[in-house]
């Protein structure tokens, strides 16, 4: 009887020492659960942290990229580095050493940020310079283009003065229907079967600004029906200008009046009854004076 209770006392202290034991093992298993949770935690913030950390500077690269003029290989790349950055940490099994290395490699990239951006603000400025340097320029060259189209204007006009102002007048024109008698002498007439030849003569007016030389004009006679008499020559300009006339007339002109006289034959058969109308037209088929006549 007294060893049964013996052997009872000794399984109760048995059991109540499992019973502490398991007890202990139970709170030392919560507790490593807890700082294990505690821990993962605290490293999946930290982890986020660098993340957001990345996220900032990759956004501050994307602003620095927009409001460059230009696109900066440099900006790009390093914004594109980032991103490859956050991409490895975000897939990444939290660890201090790992975390500890991107937190170090975050104050590295911000560093490289600074001195890309200081580079890409004296840039800019340069670039700013250059600009307003540019457009100074550009002023300058716009106001010497009006400069320069002012004066092709004014030597064109002064060329058109001094072309017209130089060009050949005629001041008097006069055409008279003339006889040869078999002495050879010339006799006027107004008759039309009695006219042998028409003299043409103009008188040249001075012009001081002309150029001397040898001069042609040209003598066209229109008979009663609109048709030109004599040889009918043709000139054309390279204005594209071009007359029927009767006869070219050359002289030497020498700034002063001159007196200009030629004849033009009468066509196959007599001169017909009628009104007639004479030309004179100088080298570049600009008329100069017109005379009129009636031949009975």
């Amino acid at each position: 009887m007294t060893e049964t209770k013996s052997n009872n006392n000794g399984l109760k202290v048995i059991a109540g020492l499992l019973g502490v034991v398991l007890l202990g093992t139970i709170i030392y298993t919560v507790s490593l659960y807890q700082d294990k949770k505690k821990t993962t935690e605290a490293l999946t913030q930290e982890k986020e942290l660098v993340v957001e950390d990345l996220n900032n500077l990759k956004s501050e690269y994307d602003k620095a990229i927009l409001e460059s003029n230009a696109t900066n290989e440099e900006l790009v790349a390093a914004r594109d580095n980032i991103a490859k950055y956050i991409d490895s940490v975000q897939s990444m099994k939290a660890d201090i050493a790992s975390l500890s290395r991107y937190r170090r490699q975050v104050s590295v990239l911000k560093e490289e940020r600074e001195k890309l951006l200081r580079q890409v603000d004296s840039l800019t400025q340069s670039n700013t310079l250059l600009a307003m340097q540019r457009d100074s320029t550009f002023v300058e060259l716009e106001k010497q283009t009006v400069f320069n189209d002012s004066l092709i204007v004014q030597n064109t006009q002064l060329a058109d003065a001094v072309e017209r102002g130089s060009a050949l007048n005629l001041s008097t024109i006069s055409v008279d229907a003339v006889k040869e008698r078999t002495s050879g002498k010339l006799v006027s007439t107004q008759r039309a079967k009695a006219t042998d030849k028409l003299k043409v003569c103009f008188t040249v007016a001075s012009n001081t600004i002309a150029e001397a030389g040898d001069r042609e004009f040209y003598i066209e006679v229109l008979g009663p029906q609109g048709n030109v008499l004599g040889d009918g020559y043709s000139k054309t300009t390279d204005a594209g200008a071009s007359i029927t006339y009767s006869k070219g007339t050359n002289f030497y002109y020498e700034n002063d009046a001159l007196d200009v006289c030629d004849y033009v034959n009468k066509p196959a058969g007599d001169y017909q009854k009628g009104n007639y109308m004479v030309n004179v037209y100088d080298n570049k088929l600009k008329l100069l004076g017109t005379s009129k006549f009636e031949l009975k």
